[in-house]
């Protein structure tokens, strides 16, 4: 019986590297090459979120720089 369970865990522990693989090669297999309009939608979202976040860093620092000098 111990050699059993030995081969067991063995067969458990190829289980997760083998299905990870299969699932892998699935989900790629299911993936397309987005257009060119949906490229460029992709990258004028991407676009907008840098400049939001560009903006609400500056407005931050604008904000904390008064501050700091007040305090010291």
């Amino acid at each position: 019986m111990a050699r059993n369970e030995k081969e067991q865990k063995e067969q458990q522990l190829l289980d997760g590297p083998t299905e990870f693989f299969r699932e892998g090669t699935q989900f790629l297999s299911k993936c397309k090459k987005p257009d060119a309009k949906e490229y460029s939608k992709i990258i004028r979202a991407v676009g907008i979120g840098f400049v939001a976040v560009g903006i609400i860093g500056y407005a931050i620092k604008l904000i904390h720089i008064p501050i700091r000098y007040v305090i010291v």
